[in-house]
């Protein structure tokens, strides 16, 4: 299963040189990964883990202007031992050009604050986001 999230850009999130600043572009896949825990995942919440993200390789491709409206596409790539990789593809609504690509690593934590093994009710509950 691929999550889906719609972000329109808004006159404060340009730079001086009237596109997405490149700290905005981290916001905007970061408001796709609250979606998709809050939308499918808030099992996890309630059972006392927590999400945390460990690595993030972001790549921008072409710049985000005002009034355009970004879909970023989310889905697991990779299972670990102890953590995955979330591949984020942001780009503008009606168009297949990539604006950014991120692969962001996480881990999901007990209450204690250590990483689990992704196994069991963890990898049951990630497994329809793979890729």
């Amino acid at each position: 299963m691929n999550n889906h999230t719609e972000i329109k850009v808004r006159g404060y999130h340009l730079d001086l040189y009237g596109h997405v600043n490149n700290a905005r572009y981290l916001e905007f896949i970061e408001e796709a990964r609250w979606a998709l825990f809050e939308e499918h995942l808030g099992t996890l919440a309630s059972k006392g883990y927590s999400f945390f993200v460990v690595n993030i390789n972001i790549s921008y491709k072409s710049p985000a202007t005002l009034g355009d409206t970004i879909a970023i596409d989310s889905c697991i790539t990779r299972f670990g031992s102890k953590s995955c990789t979330l591949k984020q593809t942001m780009t503008k609504n009606g168009s297949e050009t990539p604006v950014v690509e991120a692969d962001v690593t996480f881990v999901i934590a007990g209450p204690e604050g250590r990483a689990l093994p992704v196994e069991g009710d963890i990898r049951d509950m990630l497994e329809p986001f793979a890729a």
